[in-house]
């Protein structure tokens, strides 16, 4: 089952985590576990994100989080946030394609 995790965060240096994400991007090319990925921000929060990031399923998530670049990853934005980031995880049940 495909699986999504929604990572909101906040921080006043989206152009330093964007920098830090394309680096992370660029090292891991050829074996990156996520199918898809949006940055989202938030018009009615100041300075807040969302990242929706899918996966084939929960279990390669789970393996994608255990992966050391990818908790480097988060320890290096982790010092760009305002706090810590909330996490949903949630199970696709349904996807539909609404344009004509």
């Amino acid at each position: 089952m495909r699986f999504i995790q929604i990572i909101e965060y906040r921080t006043g240096r989206i152009d330093e985590f964007n920098e830090l994400l394309d680096e992370w991007v660029a090292k891991n090319e050829g074996h990156r576990l996520a199918v898809r990925a949006l940055q989202t921000r938030d018009r009615d929060g100041t300075d807040t994100y969302l990242n929706i990031v899918e996966f084939p399923s929960y279990e390669v998530a789970m393996e994608n989080s255990q992966r050391p670049e990818t908790a480097e990853f988060a320890a290096r934005v982790a010092a760009l946030c305002d706090g810590p980031p909330t996490f949903r995880n949630l199970d696709v049940i349904d996807d539909r394609t609404l344009s004509d």
